[in-house]
Formats: C-alpha cells, sequence, structure tokens
C-alpha cells in the first residue's frame, strides 16, 4: 500500500509533485491562493484540494474532509516572506505573522499524528537570530513526541539545474534514524540543458504549442539596456550611462548557459535569457525548478510566475520522499 500524505501551503504542488514521482498517495491539500489553487487543480484533478485559509480551518473541519483517511506524512512549506532576504519587511521572527504559520503546521500534525513530516522553508531560517528560531521550530515539533532533524539542501546537488538552498525540516514518530538525501555525484545541470530545447521567442511573441511559453514585453530603455549583456554577465556590461544605478544586484543579469541558474523567485523580470533579448518565459522558469514541460501554471502571467518562484522544486522533493520510504521500511 503506499503511503498517504497531506499537503499544507500547497501551492502550485511541487512538494506533491515530487512525493506523487516516489509513489505516494495524496488524500487532502490546503492552500488560500485562487491562482494556486487554479493551478493545482488543473494538473492534479484527482487530488482533494481545499481553498481555504488554514487558520480559519477547525480541527473537526480537517478531520470531515480526511473522510476517516490516515495521513502517513504530512508535507508543506508555510509562507516564508519574513524569513526571505528577498523581503523588505519582518526580518525578525516575532515582527511578522506569516513566520508563525508554521505553528499551523505544528497543529496538523498534532493532530493527524502521521508517521512521518517534511517541512521547507528558506535557507535565512538555519541561522535567524543565531539558530534560535530553527531550535525554537524543533523544540514545537519535540514537544508533540517527534524527533526533529533539519538541513540545508541545494537543490542543484539533486539534478534541480538552480542554485537553490533551502531548509528542510524532516520529523519520525517513532525512534529511528533520520535520513537526508546525499548530493548527487555527478555535474550539476546547466541551463542550456534546461531549457535549450524551448523554440525560440522575441519579446512579446507566445508559442501556442507549448503551456506558458510566452515572453513578456519589455520597453524600449529595458531592451537597450540588455542587449549590452553578453552571456553570464551583469549590469557590468551596461555604459555607465545607461546603468541602473541602484536596485537588486541580482537583476540586469544574463543567465550563464553553462552553469546552472541563480534562485528563481517570484520576479524573474530583470533576469535575460543567455542568448535572446528578453526575460525568461514562466515555461523556462518551470524547467529551471525541475517542473515537466507539461505542467500548466494558471492565472496571469505574473500569477504564474509568482507559483514557478515559490514552488520546491519536484525533484528535490522527490529525492526527500524516497528518504521518507526509507526510513518507513525501518519501523
Amino acid at each position: 500500500m503506499p503511503l498517504n500524505y497531506i499537503d499544507l501551503f500547497s501551492g502550485a504542488g511541487g512538494l506533491s509533485l515530487g512525493f506523487e514521482q516516489a509513489g505516494f498517495q495524496q488524500i487532502l491539500s490546503v492552500e488560500i491562493e485562487p491562482s494556486y489553487c487554479e493551478t493545482y487543480c488543473h494538473n492534479f484533478p484527482h487530488h482533494t484540494v481545499l481553498q481555504k485559509d488554514l487558520t480559519k480551518l477547525s480541527d473537526d473541519d480537517l478531520l470531515d474532509e480526511l473522510k476517516g483517511q490516515k495521513a502517513d506524512v504530512v508535507i508543506g512549506g508555510p509562507p516564508c516572506q519574513g524569513f526571505s532576504m528577498a523581503g523588505n519587511i519582518g526580518r525578525t521572527f516575532a515582527d511578522d505573522p506569516r513566520n508563525h504559520l508554521f505553528k499551523e503546521f505544528v497543529r496538523v500534525v498534532k493532530l493527524t499524528k502521521p508517521k512521518f513530516f517534511v517541512m521547507e522553508n528558506v535557507a535565512r531560517l538555519y541561522t535567524h537570530k543565531s539558530g534560535k528560531t530553527r531550535q525554537e521550530i524543533i523544540e514545537y515539533f519535540q514537544y508533540i513526541g517527534y524527533q526533529v532533524e533539519c538541513q540545508v539542501l541545494n537543490a542543484v546537488d539533486f539534478g534541480v539545474p538552480q542554485n537553490r538552498s533551502r531548509v528542510v525540516f524532516i520529523g519520525r514518530k517513532n525512534q529511528g534514524n533520520i535520513i537526508f538525501p546525499k548530493p548527487l555525484k555527478v555535474a550539476c545541470k546547466t541551463v542550456f540543458e534546461a531549457i535549450g530545447h524551448f523554440p525560440k521567442l522575441l519579446a512579446g511573441e507566445s508559442c501556442p504549442q507549448l503551456p506558458n511559453h510566452a515572453a513578456m514585453n519589455h520597453t524600449p530603455q529595458m531592451l537597450e539596456k540588455m542587449a549590452f549583456v553578453k552571456n553570464g554577465g551583469d549590469r557590468g556590461d551596461i555604459p555607465k550611462n545607461l546603468r541602473p544605478t541602484s536596485g537588486d544586484v541580482r537583476k540586469y543579469i544574463r543567465y550563464d548557459s553553462n552553469k546552472p541558474a541563480v534562485c528563481i523567485t517570484g520576479d524573474m523580470r530583470k533576469v535575460f535569457h543567455y542568448e535572446q533579448n528578453r526575460a525568461l518565459t514562466v515555461r523556462e522558469l518551470a524547467a529551471l525548478q525541475s517542473f515537466p514541460d507539461d505542467f500548466v501554471f494558471c492565472g496571469t502571467k505574473i500569477a504564474q510566475q509568482q507559483q514557478v518562484g515559490n514552488a520546491v522544486p519536484p525533484l528535490l522533493a522527490k529525492v526527500i520522499a524516497e528518504c521518507i520510504l526509507k526510513m518507513n521500511e525501518n519501523e
């Protein structure tokens, strides 16, 4: 029998996809954002998805939705904007209420008593407040009877063509070792290997035969700037009289075709294709996150890009899921 899982804060379904690929069976997913739910339902038509604020979902309502089904694993990535280096607010654990949504994750684990749980968040959390935040989270789970370990994993070490470090908490109810995936002993996958097969596009063009492969429009000023930036280059390639003087250093750069991508976020409009004068399409960004080419993202283009940027890479999710299977075999 396959192990059952609940996916909290499920987003577009990156974690779900990885666990499905490893042979797990979904029994419930919860997500608040309508466009994320639309994407999830499109790609997982047989899954049960609740579009609801988890903080407003009572214990009784949650148990009713499960219809007596037992969860073997609870997975999820509580919103992490307060920890993220990409954000501008809530840099302290106490100041941003989004940082306490992990308590909703704890509540569901306590209620459903799974054998295991997997919780993902930004790498910044690992060192937040000199590690006190990480330890506080671990103690919450220990208090409800779980042994917990956490590690920072870089997706690029597991076949994802992107440098993306995330902290992963794994807990288990019974005694035994907690297993984390080991980095692959192969060369990192490059941007070209991931997206070089997609049809070429000019800014504003689209490819109807390929879902989400539509290039955004750029202003003449932006097109002029990006024309100076070479493969793997940055704003330093732009003449001084045109060069942006402020802003994120991760903007006005080109992907290096021979290296893994920089970390994909919810806004990659000023990071350019390695040879074409445009930002990457949602389809290309999704490939850098290891989503298959037939995975469809719904909503506006901005919503689609945010869904991709916030997702857990399915390949990373799959290797974590395989570790859960190994641990379950040893129960």
